[in-house]
């Protein structure tokens, strides 16, 4: 008879019970606890919260929202780069039993189009602009018009009638809510070509946050700094929902991440925690400014989104003063975090591994024929547990395809479990580019430049990247009599339409792709070709 030493099965125990709450329960007990802590620190504009008023706040613009039709069950999206209004928002919707639908800052029209017809949106919260980008124009181009932008007089007058209010309706609201309920999707990009909504619960991402949190042993003392984006599970669930889950404060230092921001918050917030994915960190590292600033209140932070190079951890360890940063893995779809390193984990194994499986959740590594395989054999990285989202939203189909019978979540990703229940990934089952932390599937680029008027057939891959990890190469195959494409060309027809992380890097042309006997496209080879045809 086998046992666990011997097969790659693990499940996670602690001596600390779930939360069996909903966010705004949450809230409402740290806020008791803790009501003259600070909260929330937007440290390039100076604005700060305690969470007592951070509690106030988000209990006005909940019933503003109340007031302008917003109900249990609505979709409500979020359109920002990170700002204190996005943690207002996640909290308020969370307040009414509203499902937040997270969307990209980077989304053009197309995209944010999409989400919005199959997310069936009641209300937008967005930016009115950044940067270069106009979302006012992009929303008003696909024609929809119920939308609150931040900052203007209709988000001030929007808080009035909030605060005006009786706040018995708010309670009432809350009485009707129960921890299962969807509370937030949040769109990854399939191999269709269009993005699924992973649907995830109070209680899917509030205990993730919690026990992220648990595991880099935060208290009311810690103070947090999250240049991670909001709109993806690292930042409102790793950051906000994880630090405020234990009355610490979140510090958000920049809309978008800028290596001199991040440091001068560390440095003038005195922050104890920080995040990143390792192009981050590298980048704060390689900082001309670096020396300048006072790191030495860091004691952990989470690195996450792509495997971390040994001498990056070891510079963070040592030169950013982080002697327990952890490594975490995960995927939207469980909420996301399934693996985590401790801080009794020596160098080797937070540098080398994806660390053990998290409490109350089971993994295992499985054959092609689904029969879990000895510890040290590779196979597909399955997950199971609360963590696990209640499905892709209005895609049963989708749903099934990702999580069996069972309700083991299958994440597509081929990993090894060594003798110690620690975690390694080695390879993706599927075709899938890491780019600097976000998620980018070939199929949805393909079928974009398919659009092109002189695109025969095309296949996108990725390849190696010191920088990001992985960059986008395309590989296109002409129309007959059409001139030749370049980079700069491809770059071009894609600009504003899709985001830009997703834009080709490379362009390769080619009279046809190398396939299999079967007729498949045979894009492993194609990898190891473009690493010698750009000398990578």
């Amino acid at each position: 008879m086998r046992n666990e030493a011997q097969i790659s099965y693990s499940s996670g125990i602690a001596s600390t019970p779930l939360l069996g709450q909903t966010i705004g329960e949450m809230l409402d007990r740290i806020a008791d606890l803790h009501p003259d802590r600070e909260a929330l620190v937007e440290s390039a504009s100076g604005r700060r919260w305690t969470f007592a008023q951070l509690r106030g706040e988000i209990d006005r613009l909940a019933l503003g929202l109340r007031a302008r039709g917003v109900e249990k069950g609505d979709r409500v999206g979020i359109w920002s780069p990170n700002c204190a209004e996005w943690v207002l928002t996640q909290y308020a919707t969370a307040r009414l039993g509203a499902i937040l639908v997270n969307i990209n800052p980077a989304y053009r029209t197309s995209e944010v189009e999409y989400v919005i017809g199959q997310s069936g949106l009641r209300l937008m919260v967005s930016a009115a602009s950044f940067r270069t980008t106009d979302y006012a124009a992009m929303l008003a181009e696909v024609g929809f018009d119920d939308v609150l932008f931040i900052g203007t007089p209709a988000w001030d007058e929007t808080l009035a009638v909030g605060a005006a209010a009786d706040p018995a309706a708010l309670a009432a609201s809350a009485a009707a809510l129960t921890f299962d309920q969807p509370i937030n999707i949040q769109y990854t990009s399939g191999t269709t070509g269009f993005p699924k909504g992973a649907t995830l619960s109070h209680h899917n991402i509030l205990n993730n946050g919690f026990f992220v949190g648990e595991g880099v042993h935060y208290t009311e003392e810690d103070r947090v700094c999250v240049p991670v984006p909001l709109y993806h599970c690292f930042g409102m669930v790793m950051g906000v929902l994880g630090a405020h889950s234990h009355g610490a404060c979140v510090v958000l230092p920049a809309p978008v991440f800028d290596p001199e921001k991040t440091l001068e918050a560390v440095h003038a917030e005195r922050c104890t925690s920080l995040y990143g994915v390792p192009t981050m960190f590298i980048a704060e590292l390689a900082h001309p400014r670096f020396a300048e600033f006072d790191l030495t209140s860091l004691r952990t932070g989470i690195m996450a989104g792509s495997p971390c190079p040994v001498e990056v951890m070891e510079r963070v360890v040592a030169e950013m003063h982080m002697p327990e940063v952890a490594i975490c893995y995960g995927m939207t779809e469980t909420s996301p975090v399934s693996t985590m390193t401790s801080r009794e984990d020596d160098l080797a194994a937070r540098t080398q591994t994806i660390g053990a499986v998290m409490p109350f959740i089971e993994v295992k590594v499985v054959d092609e024929d689904g029969l879990v395989v000895p510890r040290g054999m590779p196979g597909e990285f399955c997950t199971r547990g609360y963590s696990v989202m209640l499905g892709y939203w209005n895609e049963p189909d989708k749903t099934m395809e990702a999580i069996d019978a069972g309700r083991w979540m299958h994440t597509g990703d081929i990993a090894t479990m060594d003798l110690d229940g620690r975690l390694n990934i080695v390879g993706r089952i599927k075709d899938m580019i890491l780019r600097g932390g976000e998620n980018i599937y070939p199929r949805e680029i393909e079928e974009f430049l398919y659009r092109h008027p002189d695109v025969g057939d095309v296949q996108v891959i990725g390849v190696p990247d010191a920088k990001y990890g992985e960059e986008v190469m395309a590989w296109i195959v002409m129309r007959p009599d059409a001139e030749p494409l370049t980079a700069d060309a491809v770059r071009e027809f894609a600009t504003g339409r899709l985001a830009h992380f997703k834009i080709p890097r490379y362009v390769h042309l080619v009279d046809a792709f190398p396939m299999t006997v079967t007729g498949k496209v045979r894009k492993v080879e194609m990898r190891e070709m473009a690493v010698e045809i750009l000398g990578l």
